[in-house]
C-alpha cells in the first residue's frame, strides 16, 4: 500500500494518559516503530509534544473521542499537522485490543492517507462555540425550570396557566411573586393582570382561590429566584456572544437574511462552523456534516431503511428551529416547499427537509460572501409551467368537470393552455 506520509504518530487519547506511537520510515528499509505513554497535564502534554518535534514527526491523528482530545489537539495545534478522526471511522477487526495497539493502528491509517479529518474550527471561533453552547444550556435549564414551576402550581391547585396564554409573563410573573412573598389578598393579586389579561379577571378570581401550603410557598419562592439567576445569566452571556462575534458581524447579518433565521440563531450557527468553511467541498459535503441529509441503505439494487447521520447535534437543532420558523412564513420558497413535502411524506421529514436546505444556504452565504435571496413562493410552479398546469387540469377533472366544459372554459380565458391531457 502507498506511503503518503513518512514520519506520522497515532495517539490514542485518555482521561490520564495519552498512548503515543510514532512510526518513521528510514530510506527503502523497514519503518520503525517506537511507543510511549504521557500524562495528559499540561507539562505531560508538553513533553509529548517536544518529543513528537524532536523525531521529526510532521502527522499526527487521534480519535474525537468525548472532551479528553480537546486539550491535546490545543498543545499540539500550530506545531504538527494534527488529524481529529471520527472514532466510527477507525474500528479495528475483533481481536486484541491495547492502547498500545490502537494507537499504532492509527498511526498505520494515517501513514498510508487512510484517514478523513473531522471539521474542527479556529481556536478563536472554539471560544464562541464554548460561550454559545454554555449559553443554549441555560436556556434549557430556563426551560426545565418553568417547567417545574407550573407542575407545582398544578400540585397547589392555581389554575393560573388555564387562562394565561403566558405564565411567565408579566402578569404572570408579578402574580406569583405575590403569591410566593405571603398572604397577599386575592383582590390585589388578581388587579395585577395587565393589558388583555385583565379581560379575564373573572375567571383568574377562580384560578388564583387556592389554599398555598408553606412548604409550597417556600418552593415556589426558591424556583422563581433560580429563574431569576438563570435569566440574567443568559443576559449576560447573550452581552458577551454580541462583543465577542464583533469581528465578524458582516458574516452574521448575511446569515441573518435566510429565510427563519435571526440573530441569536445566527451567532449559534456562526459558532458551529465559523467563517472558513474550505474543509467542506461543496454545499452538500456541509450538510452531511451537519447531519441533515438522508441516509442510504442499498443492496442488491433495493433500498432499505436508512436513518440519517448523526452530525452535529448542536447545528442539527438551531437549523431545524429555524426551519420551523421558515416554514411560516408567508410568500416564501421554505413554506411553499415545507407543505408540499408535507402532503407526501409528512411533516417531520419535511421540516428536516427544509433544514437540510438551509443547511445549504447556510454554506452558500458563507462561502459566496453574499445575502441570501429567497426564491419566492411561485418559484417550483414557474420552473416547469406545462407540469403545473397539467397538474391543475388533472385536479378539475378529478372533481367532476369533463374536457368539454374545460376547453370551453380555457376558450374564455385570457390566455389558452397549451398542455392539455387527452382523456
Amino acid at each position: 500500500m502507498e506511503v503518503v506520509v513518512d514520519r506520522c504518530a497515532g495517539l490514542d487519547v485518555h482521561q490520564a494518559t495519552v498512548v503515543a506511537c510514532v512510526v518513521l520510515a528510514e530510506g527503502g528499509h523497514r519503518p520503525k516503530r517506537e511507543t510511549r505513554t504521557f500524562a495528559t497535564v499540561r507539562r505531560g502534554l508538553e513533553e509529548l509534544r517536544d518529543w513528537l518535534l524532536s523525531v521529526g514527526v510532521t502527522h499526527v491523528a487521534m480519535e474525537g473521542t468525548g472532551v479528553y482530545w480537546m486539550p491535546v489537539y490545543a498543545t499540539l495545534e500550530g506545531k504538527l499537522d494534527v488529524a481529529v478522526v471520527n472514532a466510527r471511522h477507525v474500528k479495528k477487526l475483533p481481536g486484541r485490543k491495547t492502547d498500545v495497539s490502537d494507537a499504532a493502528w492509527l498511526a498505520q491509517l494515517l501513514r498510508h492517507g487512510l484517514l478523513r479529518k473531522s471539521f474542527v474550527p479556529a481556536v478563536e471561533i472554539r471560544a464562541i462555540r464554548d460561550v454559545c453552547r454554555y449559553r443554549r444550556m441555560l436556556v434549557q435549564s430556563e426551560t426545565s425550570e418553568k417547567n417545574r414551576i407550573l407542575k407545582l402550581l398544578e400540585s397547589m391547585g392555581l389554575k393560573l396557566a388555564t387562562f394565561a396564554s403566558d405564565v411567565f409573563g408579566k402578569s404572570g410573573m408579578a402574580m406569583l411573586r405575590t403569591v410566593a412573598a405571603g398572604d397577599t389578598p386575592l383582590e390585589a393579586v388578581v388587579q395585577l393582570a395587565r393589558s388583555r389579561l385583565r379581560a379575564k379577571i373573572p375567571d383568574l378570581r377562580l384560578a388564583l382561590d387556592c389554599v398555598v401550603a408553606a412548604h409550597h410557598r417556600m418552593m415556589l419562592r426558591d424556583q422563581l429566584a433560580r429563574l431569576d439567576r438563570t435569566a440574567e445569566d443568559i443576559a449576560r452571556y447573550d452581552a458577551t456572544l454580541v462583543e465577542m462575534v464583533l469581528p465578524y458581524a458582516t458574516a452574521i447579518d448575511r446569515l441573518c437574511t435566510i429565510t427563519g433565521v435571526k440573530q441569536t440563531a445566527a451567532i449559534e450557527i456562526f459558532a458551529e462552523v465559523g467563517p472558513d468553511l474550505s474543509s467542506f467541498p461543496d454545499d452538500a459535503h456541509f450538510a452531511s456534516w451537519a447531519g441533515m441529509c438522508p441516509g442510504q441503505n442499498q443492496s442488491a439494487g433495493k433500498s432499505g431503511n436508512a436513518r440519517r447521520r448523526r452530525g452535529n447535534p448542536y447545528l442539527q437543532s438551531i437549523l431545524v428551529e429555524c426551519a420551523l420558523a421558515a416554514t411560516k412564513k408567508n410568500g416564501s420558497y421554505h413554506k411553499d416547499k415545507y407543505h408540499r413535502l408535507k402532503a407526501r411524506r409528512g411533516a417531520m421529514r419535511a421540516l428536516f427537509a427544509i433544514a437540510h436546505k438551509l443547511a445549504r444556504a447556510v454554506y452558500r452565504v458563507l462561502t459566496r460572501a453574499e445575502d441570501y435571496r429567497d426564491l419566492g413562493a411561485g418559484y417550483l410552479d414557474a420552473r416547469d409551467k406545462p407540469r403545473a398546469v397539467r397538474a391543475l387540469i388533472t385536479r378539475l377533472l378529478s372533481l367532476g368537470l369533463d374536457q368539454t366544459q374545460l376547453l370551453a372554459a380555457f376558450a374564455s380565458a385570457p390566455a389558452l393552455p397549451s398542455a392539455i391531457p387527452r382523456t
